[in-house]
């Protein structure tokens, strides 16, 4: 027999007492059984699927302790609810330490049967929430991400797709985007993705070693090669020989320099400093900026027949403010990644610094948003995010006047009326059209929501 969630089995050897839980409940609108110990309430959920067990004490045959730990076994995810009239706090801790959900001393008011049930609803529902949001989290990661990058639109999909066609080949590539997108991590993708993921993957960022420490970076030194060099030392090249080098800002190499790496480009060999002959490498050659080469080109400061070198495949990351839509699951992972290093447990952001997150422009992308996440996390006192947890930059208010000018109108009613409509349209377009999630941003009932959308003619 199929039985509903909102459906209670009440386990009493007390006719009087099952007869009128039974009465009182299925009055509320529950669907309601009964049983007149643990031996007939265990066989009974052997073919049912019941929401909440009502269970006492004190029974014959089984008692309610001990078809707790028998029920407890078999259906862990279930909500016990324990009853007594020899009620002791021992008595309620010891059922609590058994798995049960809550304890009800006896002689009980009708309210607080009724009462603790909807509590259990209440956290029914929120269980199952969560165990859709992962899920969706889930098939999202699945669907949206490459490695260890993770994103939801359609342009980092393909960004996706480019990745896994060029990983296999040595065709050179470079990462074109704004700094915090994840240049660096798609470029890790498109190695560890490759034949040569064995092999080591060196990482030089071109504008974070000063001009005159580079050229022996690159390519190494032999001892006596100048005052320092008191022995030989392989440049980071050799160090990737067989694997891959990802060459960070590229756009920040100095000329005297490009000219050099665009010999190792074309000959596939290094001479250290100091060295009289080269040495061949086998070396796959990534690099990535968030310049404009094309401009530095044009304007004389990249060479340009090193940029036609490393420019045989171009992946474009797009900005995050382009792909807001990634936000949330981008928000969820990380909230995930910090709880696991800080030891905590916070559930999520309030629906009202979701819109704040939402609305914010990224200047500093995906990293940007980590390091906000990782903040927010350390600081947060409860259990959910709110906008106190954020930084002030990301909290300045936008004024009334950022909605509509004032000299649309003076009245209050009017302007009211503006601001709804400018809010409920956002909050669509930010869920997708999801009118139950757009009402709990704008926190207002879903009915309400459905009237204003017909009152305002939104689409």
């Amino acid at each position: 027999m199929a039985i509903s969630q909102q459906s209670v089995l009440i386990i009493d050897d007390e006719e009087n007492m099952r007869h009128m839980l039974k009465a009182m409940l299925s009055k509320a609108g529950y669907a309601v059984e009964s049983a007149s110990d643990g031996v007939e309430g265990l066989l009974k959920m052997e073919g049912s699927d019941y929401g909440f067990i009502l269970c006492d004490i004190k029974m014959p045959r089984m008692g309610g302790m001990d078809f707790l730990k028998a029920a407890k076994e078999k259906y862990s995810h279930k909500t016990f609810i324990m009853m007594s009239a020899y009620g002791s706090v021992e008595t309620a801790l010891e059922a609590m330490k058994e798995g049960a959900y809550d304890y009800i001393s006896k002689p009980f008011k009708k309210d607080e049967v009724l009462l603790t049930l909807k509590k259990a609803e209440e956290r029914e529902g929120l269980r199952k929430e969560n165990l859709t949001l992962k899920t969706r989290i889930n098939n999202f990661e699945k669907r949206y991400s490459f490695d260890n990058v993770i994103a939801r639109s359609e342009a980092m999909a393909k960004v996706f797709d480019l990745v896994s066609k060029v990983a296999e080949h040595k065709t050179t590539v470079i990462i074109t985007g704004e700094s915090g997108t994840g240049k660096e991590l798609t470029a890790k993708a498109i190695h560890r993705n490759s034949p040569r993921a064995s092999e080591p993957l060196v990482s030089i960022n071109c504008g974070g070693i000063p001009e005159n420490l580079l050229e022996s970076e690159f390519f190494g030194y032999k001892k006596g090669a100048f005052t320092d060099a008191v022995k030989d030392k392989p440049g980071r090249f050799v160090e990737a020989d067989g694997g891959s080098i990802f060459l960070d800002e590229i756009g920040e190499l100095p000329i005297s320099l490009q000219v050099k790496l665009l010999r190792v480009l074309q000959e596939e060999e290094v001479t250290p400093l100091g060295g009289v002959g080269s040495e061949k490498i086998n070396v796959r050659v990534i690099t990535a900026t968030s310049r404009d080469l094309d401009k530095m080109v044009r304007e004389g400061k990249f060479r340009e027949d090193l940029f036609y070198r490393v420019n045989v495949m171009r992946i474009h990351i797009p900005p995050l403010r382009e792909r807001k839509g990634e936000i949330p699951g981008l928000m969820g992972h990380f909230l995930e990644t910090v709880n696991k290093m800080l030891k905590k447990n916070l559930q999520g952001p309030t629906s009202e610094t979701v819109s704040i997150l939402m609305d914010y422009s990224w200047p500093g992308n995906v990293r940007e948003l980590e390091n906000v996440i990782e903040r927010a996390v350390l600081l947060a006192a409860g259990q959910l995010i709110t906008p106190a947890e954020l930084p002030s930059s990301l909290t300045r208010t936008k004024t009334t006047a950022s909605y509509f000018a004032p000299e649309d109108t003076l009245s209050i009613k009017k302007a009211s009326k503006v601001l709804h409509r400018i809010l409920i349209e956002r909050a669509l377009k930010e869920t997708g059209g999801n009118k139950t999630q757009a009402a709990k941003l704008l926190e207002i009932s879903r009915p309400i929501l459905l009237s204003k959308i017909k009152e305002y003619a939104i689409g």
